[in-house]
């Protein structure tokens, strides 16, 4: 026998590269690269790792922008006014379109903050940070909307 069949022998009988969502999950809880490899890498911003922080400040505010979504037109329904200009021109085309563009800004914006986590802004502030923020904002708009619902829905 030669050495090469001895290796082959030896291997699984599956392809450990092979793609499933075992493999998106592990990857998640046990990546490896979460820090840079060498001290020359110290410039680069992007590494293929985000902290878990990110991902559920980020799903937060996805969820948070459906309910002010949904919140925003009821309270148009009952008189108010919507104040955002992109908004209420986007609110112009309908209710359909009010919806997938707001989903559409946001998703993107959120895409773009999350890859540039490791950034800063104007040399100051970290780029992740704005979803925190932003996240607390969103959070503050939905409070105000819900209060401001309360009384229109009471008899």
């Amino acid at each position: 026998m030669r050495a090469g069949e001895a290796i082959c022998e030896r291997r699984a009988s599956t392809d450990r590269r092979t793609f499933s969502w075992r493999t998106v999950v592990y990857g998640f809880l046990y990546s490896k690269r979460r820090a840079l490899r060498r001290p020359e890498d110290a410039g680069s911003l992007f590494i293929d790792w985000h902290h878990p922080w990110l991902f559920f400040l980020a799903l937060g505010i996805m969820i948070l922008s459906c309910v002010d979504a949904f919140m925003t037109l009821q309270l148009i329904e009952r008189g108010m006014v919507e104040v955002n200009p992109v908004m209420a021109k986007a609110l112009g085309g309908g209710a359909a379109t009010f919806a997938i563009s707001k989903i559409l800004m946001t998703g993107i914006s959120i895409l773009m903050l999350v890859y540039l986590a490791r950034t800063y802004l104007l040399r100051v502030i970290r780029t992740g940070f704005l979803l925190t923020v932003f996240f607390n904002i969103y959070c503050c708009l939905v409070c105000y909307q819900f209060v401001s619902l309360l009384p229109m829905l009471t008899p």
